[in-house]
């Protein structure tokens, strides 16, 4: 009866580790698929930034200009 008990524990503990053994495998792929995420979140955010470097950038030469027409328009007597 003993034997029968010890058989039936330990057929529970090796489904436990079986159980166990499947959750860590789920853990790492989750881990790896996070990290993952968060290289194409770092890489979205370096693109905005570029996008938004540019849009500044724009402005800035927008501006130039239109302090180069204020000037061209008040020596020739435009405005």
């Amino acid at each position: 009866m003993t034997t029968e008990i010890d058989n039936i524990i330990l057929e529970h503990l090796k489904r436990f580790q079986a159980s166990q053994d499947r959750t860590e495998r789920k853990l790492d792929e989750h881990t790896q698929r996070l990290g993952r995420i968060e290289v194409a979140a770092a890489g979205l955010r370096r693109d905005m930034a570029h996008t938004d470097e540019g849009w500044a950038d724009q402005s800035v030469r927008i501006d130039h200009l239109s302090d180069r027409i204020d000037r061209i328009e008040r020596r020739l007597d435009l405005s």
